[in-house]
């Protein structure tokens, strides 16, 4: 990626120490279109962290590419705990929130809507994908006078990864990837294909665990029919109202070990009566209005198909996908089945920290003018040793999708469990992140 310049430093904060980590953030200019810098440029965050102990600033550096899309890198408010603590042992860390998030000339409804009009809206947005992100990258490098770094991808940060490894692999040290080994077919409608069959034997298992959640799960269903029915639904704090969709949407918990009993627990406590009429409980209210924060983070939602295609509309491939082949997760069917990572129509119709953007979403879905995410000949001639954990039954990265990816990068190896979620690193990352060390050739690892 020789277009990548140097990110021009804005300012760098005094380096702070916080229970065993020092870090320092740095606030850099880059271009909105790292090969056209005339289009206007973007301000993006990065922050430094190691170890709070001497010889720390010797270690190699190495760059955390966060899920989403649409998410801010992690911040370390806990000092060196959880998967950063696994890594500051071996290196220095740069969390990188990629453009559009965090300190990263965030995206909302009220900045995408300064932009312009709706043709305006969707070609910003189509630089705010993986290559974008990967051409940042190689900048904010290049401005920290970092020769070259490890990276660590964790989900989309895999997909990111996986560009990276074809576009600008000359300085790339090693590559770790965690439950992200994207489909690299252009096709979104495989992966829902394969996620619904994923997520239906996650919650399958979920309710072999819980028999009882099942038929409170079809309560929940009737109390927002029945109070629909009767012209009084139910309704979120801001005014949203409870749907058959809102409710689906909790199977986004059914994607991790360290929250899955969290539905559990939410549906014990879903109903309750009140004046002798069912309705659903204020916590029950509040988990599922959390499903929904997207207030801050619309990127999520609206990019959420985009991630997969290169040059195709998504025409909203995971609302299509249900309604041509699995039925059951309709709205309409009589219990519908658990969504998750499916964004769909209803979404940008029914929550209203959405519908501010749902014309965008509709035009993002419909457009065309997604360019390619991968070089494949680069991908079949990888010499940077790559290693990826693979994780059996995650429901948002498919285990056979992933392992098709695999095979097309050279030299990747793959580590698979079938013990974790697609939280892994977060759930146990003194298991995996080692197994990926031994694999790429860590130092001391």
């Amino acid at each position: 990626m020789t277009f990548a310049r140097p990110a021009t430093p804005l300012s760098t904060s005094t380096p702070r120490a916080w229970r065993g980590v020092v870090t320092s953030g740095h606030h850099f200019e880059v271009p909105l279109v790292h090969a056209e810098p005339s289009r206007g440029s973007l301000r993006v965050f990065a922050r430094t962290a190691r170890a709070d102990e001497p010889g720390a600033e010797r270690r190699p550096w190495l760059v955390f590419l966060q899920g989403g899309p649409g998410m801010a890198a992690l911040r370390p408010d806990g000092g060196a705990s959880g998967w950063l603590a696994t890594l500051l042992p071996h290196f220095q860390v740069v969390l990188l929130d990629q453009r559009g998030t965090g300190l990263s000339s965030p995206i909302d409804a009220r900045s995408i809507a300064a932009v312009g009009n709706l043709d305006a809206q969707v070609e910003y947005l189509s630089h705010f994908r993986a290559p974008d992100i990967v051409a940042d990258a190689e900048a904010v490098r290049q401005g920290l006078g970092i020769e070259s770094w490890s990276t660590l991808g964790q989900s989309y940060g895999g997909f990111i990864t996986l560009s990276y490894l074809s576009f600008a692999p000359e300085h790339l040290d090693r590559s770790l990837i965690t439950a992200g080994l994207g489909s690299m077919s252009g096709d979104a409608t495989d992966v829902y294909r394969a996620t619904y069959r994923r997520i239906g034997e996650r919650e399958d298992e979920f309710f072999a665990w819980h028999p009882e959640d099942e038929e409170r799960l079809a309560e929940v269903y009737d109390v927002v029919r029945s109070r629909r029915a009767a012209g009084a639904p139910e309704r979120l704090a801001d005014g949203g109202e409870v749907t058959e969709t809102t409710v689906a949407h909790l199977g986004m918990m059914l994607g991790g070990n360290t929250r899955v009993q969290g539905l559990h627990h939410a549906l014990e406590e879903a109903v309750v009566t009140i004046a002798g009429e069912r309705r659903l409980s204020a916590a029950f209210l509040s988990t599922l209005a959390a499903q929904f924060d997207h207030l801050a983070s619309p990127l999520y939602w609206l990019l959420q198909e985009s991630i997969y295609s290169e040059g195709a509309a998504t025409d909203w491939a995971a609302d299509r996908v249900r309604r041509e082949d699995f039925p059951q997760y309709v709205p309409d069917a009589e219990r519908p089945r658990l969504l998750g990572e499916h964004a769909v129509p209803q979404d940008f119709d029914e929550v209203p920290s959405l519908r501010p953007v749902r014309d965008l979403a509709h035009a993002l879905h419909a457009t065309t003018q997604w360019g390619p995410l991968y070089d494949r000949e680069q991908l079949a001639r990888n010499c940077v040793p790559v290693a990826a954990a693979v994780y059996t039954p995650d429901i948002y990265v498919d285990r056979e999708l992933s392992l098709t990816t695999a095979a097309q990068v050279s030299g990747l190896q793959v580590w698979e469990s079938p013990d974790y979620h697609h939280d892994g690193i977060r759930d146990d990352p003194d298991t995996i992140l080692p197994q990926l060390f031994t694999r790429t050739g860590v130092a001391g690892a």
